[in-house]
């Protein structure tokens, strides 16, 4: 997965590589927190992580864009 050129406003291209250790911020479940682990496209600068904080909502709507695009791929089929 790669961003656009947006991020950090340079141009560059990011891969994104994981999503770690992603945790509630309270009882309710309404917030996450975890670290983004990125590297620039094409580049060999080290791995960047990136504390990042999710609502339950942009979870959600991630986890269906996520799931109705691997669905459509056919490397992924299951």
């Amino acid at each position: 997965m790669a961003t656009g050129a947006q991020a950090g406003g340079t141009g560059a291209e990011w891969e994104v590589l994981t999503l770690r250790g992603l945790s509630m911020t309270d009882e309710t479940g309404a917030e996450f927190t975890g670290t983004l682990v990125i590297h620039r496209v094409g580049t060999p600068e080290p791995v960047e992580q990136v504390t990042v904080r999710l609502r339950r909502g942009v979870l959600e709507e991630l986890a269906t864009t996520l799931q109705r695009v691997l669905k459509r791929s056919t490397q992924f089929k299951r």
